[in-house]
């Protein structure tokens, strides 16, 4: 069995794939912003709705862009307190 570096090292662990919010609001959002966009795709003509597309396409790309800072962050955050636990450690 592969550890946790070699994992991350050869690309099988990909959290952003495998991550589903477990909040019970989750699923209901996902069917309302699904049966929005259906609702826009009606009543847009065929460019005015691939032009909403492309915006929402850029939106997705900066909340990725978010994301992926704040997991970073929140990792960064994590092996800090896990160092400063140890380091208080050693003092003793």
């Amino acid at each position: 069995m592969p550890t946790f570096l070699e994992s991350l090292y050869y690309g099988k662990l990909i959290p952003h794939e495998t991550t589903i919010p477990q909040d019970p609001q989750y699923r209901q959002l996902s069917k309302q912003i699904s049966e929005s966009m259906d609702s826009w795709k009606r009543k847009l003509t065929e460019e005015d709705f691939t032009e909403l597309e492309a915006l929402l396409d850029l939106y997705q790309q900066v909340q990725g862009m978010e994301l992926a800072a704040s997991f970073s962050q929140g990792f960064r955050l994590g092996a800090a307190m896990v160092f400063e636990v140890y380091a208080e450690r050693m003092d003793k």
